[in-house]
């Protein structure tokens, strides 16, 4: 039961996570209350418990993105309700939060962005492709990958898809200036692999196994799969390409 949410329902145990240091920050106040005079101020108790949600987070196996978030969301919702926001400005904050990171939910995919070296090495690796190739990226995030080979690469035809809407839209936006590239609002689940010459994907570990198993349906015979930075459990990639940035980022290529 746990596995099934570490791998599918992570929000679930990043709630999980913070009633539990609720429940222990409540303890805590109440034993200091029964057997001493201090009383600590309500940002150490935020913070206490900002501090118990990270632990607890890690502790139910929560990855590491998600740490941070559990240390800083009580500490961050007190931060803004000591600036008495108007009440319409939560709701607008968690639209919009919503609107980014839609695939943490629907797809166990968080919103995560292919920086300039990466972008510079995939572009460079993919050049002895046939200048007309074919390129989709699963979950195109923002639209960079996407704009970087339209630019380098006139002749390629070029797709993306995203189903984050706030993220579909500006990535739709920047692409919008280059006639090789399309976006669409679509489920990389939905979309049709065997019309292309090369599949670019920055996921999450969680989705690898049943991507692996879409591309060896519907990949053709000599096409390439690049994985930025997240393994295909036992499937050793036939080429590791180290991009040596602050993330030790690296390329994996299968040669379906």
């Amino acid at each position: 039961m746990l596995e099934l949410l570490r791998s599918r329902y992570p929000a679930v145990l990043a709630l999980l996570a913070q009633v539990l240091a609720l429940a222990g920050v409540a303890l805590l106040l109440f034993a200091l209350a029964r057997l001493g005079d201090w009383r600590p101020t309500l940002w150490q108790a935020a913070l206490g418990q900002g501090v118990l949600a990270a632990a607890f987070g890690h502790w139910l196996g929560l990855r590491r993105w998600w740490l941070p978030l559990n240390l800083a969301f009580v500490p961050g919702l007190l931060a803004l309700q000591s600036r008495e926001w108007p009440a319409w400005w939560f709701l607008a904050a968690f639209v919009v939060l919503l609107l980014i990171n839609w695939n943490s939910f629907r797809e166990r995919v968080p919103l995560y962005l292919s920086g300039a070296r990466t972008r510079q090495r995939l572009s460079e690796r993919l050049a002895g492709l046939p200048a007309d190739f074919r390129f989709v990226d699963l979950g195109c995030g923002l639209g960079g990958t996407l704009a970087q080979l339209a630019r380098d690469y006139p002749a390629a035809r070029l797709m993306g898809v995203e189903t984050a809407p706030l993220v579909f839209l500006l990535a739709w936006l920047r692409c919008l200036p280059y006639r090789n590239c399309q976006v669409r609002y679509r489920s990389l689940w939905q979309e049709d692999l065997s019309v292309y010459d090369a599949v670019y994907c920055f996921l999450s570990p969680a989705p690898m196994v049943e991507l692996w198993a879409k591309a060896r349906r519907e990949m053709r015979p000599g096409t390439l799969l690049v994985s930025n930075s997240f393994e295909i459990p036992g499937v050793a990639p036939g080429e590791i390409i180290e991009l040596n940035d602050w993330r030790s980022s690296r390329l994996l290529l299968w040669h379906l």
